[in-house]
């Protein structure tokens, strides 16, 4: 059978997918492991977990821009035929990465025993989470120089790479997670140990394949200025995201121990496919900013039709698979009578928005790749205002508990769906040139 455009396209999807699918996927499975292990020594421990985690995901999540932004201006270059430029987009992003992180650190280990008090509703668990969250910053710097390496070697469409070098780092740590917190007996501190390990070895990676690239390696501002100018929509959307999960949280944790512990299980899964259905995504940024730098708009509309097929397809897949597993999957995580019990009140919310989130996920890449920050920045709110905060605010009013927190999250991700659905069709995005106007 001849080859026809959209199989090519689909042959280079699944070549850039497949390995971001692996990146992706490799650090909040760590996380859920280190649930795993760390559910096993309680409640306690685990709702210290659960809150050191939030407040640490806040620093990463915050900053994406030094992954997707990084990407998008990078493959518009690459598209352009400036691989060299491409890169050293790249260089200038993991500059931002250690200044960045290194400001965080410090910040970090001033204020994590204030917020810690602040989301937790307990003082035991409070002292459990600024343990862990004293130790777990130390990676701050190399989980940002990670996202930079990842960001600029998706932009030139080198998917192999990163899958290496984050799976060199996960993996150990992951072995060295129940070693340090039941056989060496650290309890929950070797939990944030084997987590910055794995940051140290996956970042050190990273910077070597920078150094080896023929780009000046000297900090340029004039670059890092325009990624900053890229970044801002991306931050101001990323706090919209977190302030919800903070809120969401805090309300569980002074719901109960029980209900906080449950909403951390089914929140690292979430979080977990929502980023494994970002490898979607990433192909689609990738591929769509290469088009567009090419100046080919009549490819980066079909991609978007594309990727937003694929996104349904795999979303409903795992809404089946994980409605079958609903009574096997949470005894992974914890044998506490009272955690297991406060599960179902968000499970079924997760089941039934897959399918949602899949095609969300999939124009979150298209409209990343295009540049189109704004638009995202702005839809993101309107879900946040119009669907989430006000919910879960309100179950800590009238005692709605988990339910009211995930019916919340329900309805900001349909929000987010009618508006890109409405943005994508329209057209608006899809701006040509190596460098979005």
């Amino acid at each position: 059978m001849p080859d026809t455009p959209e199989r090519t396209q689909a042959r280079r999807f699944v070549r850039l997918a497949l390995p971001a699918l692996g990146v992706l996927a490799a650090e909040p499975l760590y996380l859920l492991v280190d649930t795993a292990v760390v559910g096993h020594l309680g409640a306690i421990p685990l709702a210290g977990l659960s809150v050191g985690a939030i407040v640490l995901a806040q620093i990463s999540t915050n900053l994406t821009f030094l992954s997707y932004g990084t990407t998008a201006r990078a493959a518009r270059l690459h598209g352009a035929g400036r691989t060299r430029d491409a890169v050293a987009e790249g260089v200038q992003a993991t500059w931002l990465a250690l200044a960045v992180g290194t400001v965080l650190l410090v910040a970090g280990q001033i204020f994590a025993e204030p917020i810690a008090r602040l989301l937790s509703g307990d003082a035991v668990v409070a002292r459990a989470a600024v343990d862990w969250l004293r130790v777990a910053l130390l990676g701050v710097p190399f989980i940002l120089v990670t996202m930079a390496g990842n960001g600029w070697m998706r932009g030139v469409q080198d998917g192999v790479r990163p899958l290496r070098f984050v799976l060199a780092g996960n993996g150990i740590s992951a072995i060295l997670c129940p070693i340090l917190v039941h056989v060496v007996h650290m309890g929950l501190v070797g939990s944030a140990i084997a987590n910055v390990i794995a940051q140290v070895i996956s970042a050190s990676l990273f910077l070597r394949a920078l150094a080896v690239e023929r780009v000046p390696l000297r900090p340029q501002w004039t670059l890092m200025r325009a990624q900053l100018g890229v970044g801002r929509d991306l931050v101001v959307r990323s706090l919209a995201f977190q302030i919800s999960a903070l809120s969401a949280t805090a309300v569980a944790a002074h719901t109960s121990t029980h209900a906080v512990g449950a909403h951390q299980i089914v929140l690292q899964l979430w979080i977990f496919i929502a980023l494994v259905l970002d490898a979607i995504a990433i192909a689609a940024q990738s591929l769509v900013g290469e088009a567009l730098g090419a100046h080919d708009e009549r490819r980066a509309h079909a991609l978007a039709r594309q990727v937003a097929w694929y996104g349904l397809v795999f979303g409903t897949a795992l809404g089946v698979v994980f409605g079958a597993l609903a009574s096997v999957i949470p005894g992974l995580f914890t044998t506490d009578g009272g955690v297991l019990a406060e599960i179902p009140n968000a499970w079924w919310f997760f089941v039934v928005l897959q399918p949602i989130g899949g095609v969300v996920f999939a124009l979150d890449g298209v409209l990343l790749g295009a540049g189109d920050s704004k638009f995202m920045r702005n839809v993101t709110i309107a879900g946040v205002i119009g669907g989430y905060l006000p919910l879960i605010w309100a179950s800590l009013a009238f005692g709605w508990g988990l339910v009211g927190i995930w019916t919340g999250l329900a309805l900001s991700i349909v929000i987010r769906l009618v508006g890109m659905v409405a943005r994508t069709r329209s057209g608006r995005w899809a701006v040509v040139g190596a460098v979005r106007a």
